[in-house]
């Protein structure tokens, strides 16, 4: 179970959110692992990210790139690389694959994007997790365009008034739909937002309404 399982949204704009969650298994491998946590930020930061994080720390665009680095435990934890280009999740899979560092990753993505970037870098899938929606009094969510932008937080941490707020900015012509974005996305602690397909859900809904 991830909780980048749940993110909404139409085939073309998922089609630019890959999002990598690497971590050791607590009790089993977790030890001294944060050298190996440190090596996977080293390699994804060669494949152009959106946004890295760390679930115990907080994100680059939060905290400062710097210091998600340099606040690695020593005996690792959860930490994310979000890419909105599917070649550079290919290769940043591939060199995860070549480096053998020993711990869990789950990629979160179209189903069978993902699939065919495993097997385009010789990886056979482990498991598949299927999200089965929301349920309950549906009625009281809001819009789905806005929820494609708030389910790219996990913990529920960018609320839809803020996606509102961010909209009328853009409209207004007082934020750029990139910085509106950035602003959303110092609102996830673990790294997991993705700014620029926020960017351009933001755009899409300021010319909409």
């Amino acid at each position: 179970m991830t909780h980048t399982l749940h993110r909404s949204g139409t085939r073309e704009s998922l089609s630019g959110d890959f999002v990598f969650l690497f971590m050791p298994a607590f009790g089993i491998n977790n030890i001294d692992s944060g050298p190996k946590i440190r090596r996977f930020f080293e390699i994804a930061l060669r494949h152009n990210p959106v946004n890295i994080g760390n679930a115990f720390y907080g994100s680059m665009s939060l905290m400062g790139l710097q210091n998600v680095l340099d606040n690695i435990g020593k005996d690792g934890g959860c930490v994310h690389a979000v890419f909105s280009n599917e070649e550079d999740a290919f290769q940043m899979l591939q060199e995860v694959k070549e480096a053998d560092l020993g711990l869990s990753l789950v990629i979160s993505g179209i189903f069978d994007r993902v699939k065919e970037l495993c097997q385009r870098a010789g990886i056979q899938r482990h498991a598949v997790t299927y999200s089965l929606g929301i349920w309950g009094k549906t009625e009281k969510l809001p819009p789905e365009e806005v929820l494609d932008v708030i389910t790219m937080c996990g913990h529920g941490m960018i609320s839809a008034n803020r996606v509102y707020s961010a909209i009328e900015d853009v409209r207004a012509s007082r934020k750029s739909a990139e910085d509106a974005a950035k602003d959303l996305c110092q609102q996830c602690d673990c790294g997991v937002f993705n700014p620029v397909r926020a960017a351009k859900l933001l755009s899409a809904m300021a010319e909409k309404h």
